[in-house]
Parts: C-alpha cells; sequence; structure tokens
C-alpha cells in the first residue's frame, strides 16, 4: 500500500498570496462562511468549519504553500521516510498552524507542500464545507505525477491524455478519496483551483443560494465531473482564484486508475467543459 494512503493525509489549509491579503480574507470570511483574523507581518487568516485559508502579501493569485496533515505521528514518519529514500530535499515547515515535527517539500514547479500534525478541530456551525483538494496548473504534469507518486508515494487515480498521448491531466490521492491534489496541462504554472466538500447535493444548493445572497455569479456549473464522479460548481473570488463546492466525490479503496479522453464530456458530463489546454 502506498505510504501516504496508510498515512491518511489530508489537506489541512493553504496559503495564498495577494496584493491585497486583508480584503482577500474578509471576502473568503463572509462568501465562505469563516471568520477572518490578522497575523503577524501583514498576513491574514479564514477560519471555518474544518477549512482554513492564509493570506499572504505578494503577486496575487500564487500559492504560498498547501499543508496536509497526517492522521498520526506514524503517518508523518512513513512520508518523510519515503521522501528522505527518494532523495527529496526536506524544507522547514512555513505553517504556523503546524508544530516542529512538521516539514516541507518543494515539487518540480517549485510549489511548496507541507506536511504536520493537527490538532482535532474544534466543533464549529456553519455550512458544511471542508477544505478538500488542491489542484495545480504546470507545463509538465508528467513530472508533477512522477514527483508527487514516486517521491511520496500518493496514487494515480484517474489521467486524460490526449491523442497523441500526453498527459493532460491527472488526479491523486492521499487518501482513500478519489484526489486531494491533482494537476492540468497549462501554459502557465500554479493554481488552478481549490476545492470544499459540500457533502451532498442539497448542501451545494445552500451554498449557491449563499452565493446569490451576494450577487456572486457561478463561474462554472452546475455540473458533474467524470473523474470523481462529484457534483460541482465554481466560483472566483476578487484575486481571480478558482473556488470550486463541490459533493459526492468518489471513494476509492482499491482499482487501477482509469484513463479519460481529453474532451469537454470528461470534465463536465452534463454539459460545458473547461479545457485548460
Amino acid at each position: 500500500m502506498s505510504t501516504a494512503v496508510s498515512a491518511g493525509a489530508y489537506l489541512h489549509h493553504l496559503q495564498l498570496q495577494s496584493a491585497a491579503p486583508a480584503a482577500l480574507a474578509a471576502f473568503y470570511a463572509d462568501t465562505m462562511d469563516m471568520t477572518a483574523r490578522p497575523l503577524d507581518g501583514g498576513h491574514w487568516i479564514a477560519e471555518g468549519p474544518l477549512r482554513r485559508v492564509l493570506f499572504a502579501p505578494g503577486e496575487s493569485k500564487r500559492l504560498g504553500y498547501a499543508a496536509f496533515a497526517c492522521r498520526d505521528r506514524d503517518g508523518l514518519a512513513a512520508i518523510r521516510a519515503r521522501a528522505e529514500r527518494g532523495g527529496v530535499p526536506l524544507l522547514p515547515s512555513p505553517s504556523p498552524l503546524f508544530g516542529t515535527e512538521a516539514f516541507a517539500v518543494a515539487d518540480p514547479d517549485g510549489n511548496v507542500i507541507a506536511f504536520g500534525l493537527a490538532p482535532q478541530d474544534p466543533v464549529r456551525s456553519g455550512l458544511r464545507g471542508p477544505l478538500q483538494h488542491l489542484t495545480l496548473a504546470s507545463r509538465d504534469p508528467d513530472a508533477i505525477e512522477r514527483f508527487y507518486t514516486e517521491q511520496l508515494g500518493l496514487l494515480t487515480s484517474d489521467t486524460v491524455r490526449d491523442a497523441d498521448g500526453r498527459l493532460m491531466v491527472c488526479w491523486m490521492r492521499t487518501n482513500h478519496e478519489h484526489h486531494t491534489l491533482a494537476c492540468f496541462r497549462h501554459s502557465q504554472q500554479g493554481v488552478d483551483h481549490h476545492s470544499y466538500e459540500a457533502g451532498d447535493w442539497s448542501v451545494i444548493k445552500d451554498w449557491c443560494d449563499r452565493m446569490g445572497d451576494r450577487r456572486i455569479p457561478l463561474m462554472w456549473g452546475p455540473g458533474r465531473h467524470g473523474p470523481g464522479n462529484n457534483l460541482f460548481v465554481f466560483v472566483v473570488d476578487p484575486d481571480d482564484n478558482w473556488i470550486e463546492i463541490s459533493a459526492e466525490l468518489e471513494v476509492v479503496y482499491d482499482r487501477p486508475a482509469k484513463q479519460w479522453p481529453h474532451e469537454e464530456h470528461t470534465v463536465n458530463l452534463w454539459g460545458r467543459g473547461i479545457l485548460r489546454s
């Protein structure tokens, strides 16, 4: 079994850079049913039930880092050992939400990914929507997939290849959810989108009503992805970051990765698809 899957890692938080971090934090607090508060150095955080996003001064629409929490110390040690065996340089964790046992790595595109342990979340009321996955954009998704699967032990759930056999998209998992990390081939590098798991269709409706109350239009959806079979809607934040609200994501225990055709129907079984390249 993959080290990372046995470790049960899950996306705990991420940091987005912004030219206006306070304003972006305020948007997430209001839109995504969170509470915003300042941190040191002009940084901000927005927190809600099982979801948290940090905001740092910098170039807008860029990832500061993503942070995956392991279920226990043995799982964290297993990922560290896997990385060390693969010769991956270990970096200090940039996250203020993890302890001293945490560490980070940089992938081939320079994206910083931290691994650590997190205290149990306090019980909070609010709309269901735990932070669930991060999707990257890369000019070389083959290198991204190799790094995360061969060096860190993630498992590939599904892929998309074009008519020439080029890898266009890969979906990878760190636990039994279909994907917690994915990557699209794109002319640019960085974040494609990040996603919150609503659980079921009725909660997506509640999220859409919340967006409607705030006059925030849906950028894409409702729809259903082929890979993962999940329902989705997308909105866009003031920095043009894509936010997905998803539901009913496939749970994968033991099956080979499936290859999908590079066509709109793959990314939206119900209608219009957005192909990144």
